[in-house]
């Protein structure tokens, strides 16, 4: 399919990257998603007018990759790419009609979040505070404990600047999805940590960016890097398939959730835009109240 075949596609595109900002990633997403629909009709139908188009089209297209293995997720994300490009032609009034109105996306089975348990988490934070004797070992300690005591995404903490740690506040402001910024506080003991690492990243390397974390090379900071740290650091005290940075963040909710923290705090300490996408974290809580309960009422 080309693009002058429907040219409204590119207005599309063009909407999206110039006006909504969003990343080249991101709009690859939409393109490659519009191209594979329309490519479907055509082969299917023929050649079809944006007006033509109803909902059976769309649910012809999503048995098709239903059929083909494709996931729920992946499903919806294409359900959500054309729901955003109909929106789109009916407020410039090149339909009287979207024909998603009438598509429903299919349920995504929530998986619960994978952590690391307490007494695992004690016994990381000791490994790392009895290995932190030289730089290299303070790089991967800082890294691995900020993770777990703020909850950050990985993408938040390697971008992560010096200006951004609050040391007379005690707090981090972080800069989420979508720009949104949101405040973590920190104790006295990371505060020091965080004291001590930039005064050695001072003494052992020259940097011209503003980045709290760098290599242990004092290069900058890359995702690949904190991945297999974390993944060194995770197999020494679990078992667990999953050994990432999101594990951590997984534990970081978890922990607070299971310790009595409130719904809502650790929702904007997550920096989640939906208090849905939080209450996964109660299902632990729940099943650790009812494992109490098992163990302590007389009638359990």
């Amino acid at each position: 399919m080309s693009t002058q075949e429907y040219k409204e596609i590119q207005s599309f595109i063009d909407y999206l990257r110039y006006e909504k900002r969003y990343s080249s990633y991101t709009i690859i997403s939409y393109q490659t998603d519009l191209s594979d629909f329309f490519n479907y009709l055509a082969g299917q139908f023929g050649k079809i007018g944006l007006k033509e188009i109803t909902p059976g089209f769309v649910r012809s297209w999503l048995a098709h990759l239903k059929e083909n293995g494709l996931t729920t997720k992946s499903i919806n994300r294409k359900i959500s790419g054309l729901r955003s490009f109909f929106k789109y032609l009916l407020k410039n009034g090149i339909v009287e009609a979207t024909p998603m109105a009438n598509v429903t996306a299919p349920k995504i089975s929530k998986r619960l979040p994978v952590f690391i348990k307490e007494e695992d988490a004690r016994q990381l934070v000791e490994t790392l505070d009895r290995s932190a004797e030289d730089w290299k070992s303070l790089n991967s300690k800082m890294l691995i404990t900020l993770f777990y005591a703020t909850g950050m995404r990985l993408s938040e903490l390697i971008y992560l600047k010096e200006s951004q740690v609050d040391f007379g506040r005690s707090q981090i402001k972080v800069l989420g999805k979508g720009n949104k910024e949101r405040i973590i506080p920190l104790n006295k003991k990371i505060l020091y940590s965080i004291t001590e690492y930039l005064q050695l990243k001072k003494e052992n390397f020259q940097t011209d960016n503003d980045l709290l974390f760098v290599t242990e090379r004092g290069k900058k900071m890359y995702p690949k890097y904190a991945y297999l740290l974390v993944k060194k650091y995770l197999g020494g005290v679990s078992t667990l398939d999953k050994k990432s940075p999101h594990v951590l963040r997984h534990t970081f909710a978890t922990h607070l959730m299971n310790n009595g923290a409130d719904l809502n705090a650790v929702k904007e300490l997550l920096g989640h835009s939906s208090l849905a996408s939080t209450q996964v974290y109660t299902h632990n809580t729940i099943e650790k109240l009812r494992n109490i309960h098992k163990k302590a009422h007389p009638k359990a």
